[in-house]
């Protein structure tokens, strides 16, 4: 299980986890707009990281440069590029 923090957003932070596949399990937000995020935790769910990434990453809320679903491409993008980088 990963813990990513979030900043600037509602949600404070993101738990998940990535199979040896690549698949996204287990997501779990705290804080935020609950119904959003129980949506975009189940459209998630079950799909490759490197498919989800660009469908989230780059969306903005309101006036700020980031939402909940670009911080969470972004800790995937990161959880990635750490496998990668160890193995």
């Amino acid at each position: 299980m990963r813990t990513k923090d979030f900043s600037g957003v509602c949600t404070s932070h993101v738990d998940f986890s990535l199979d040896e596949e690549g698949l996204v399990q287990d997501v779990s937000f705290t804080k935020g707009c609950s119904g959003n995020l129980k949506a975009i935790a189940s459209l998630v769910e079950g799909r490759h990281a490197e498919e989800v990434i660009p469908l989230m990453e780059g969306i903005t809320c309101g006036s700020r440069p980031t939402s909940c679903p670009d911080q969470f491409a972004q800790a995937l993008r990161e959880e990635l590029d750490q496998r990668e980088a160890v193995g």
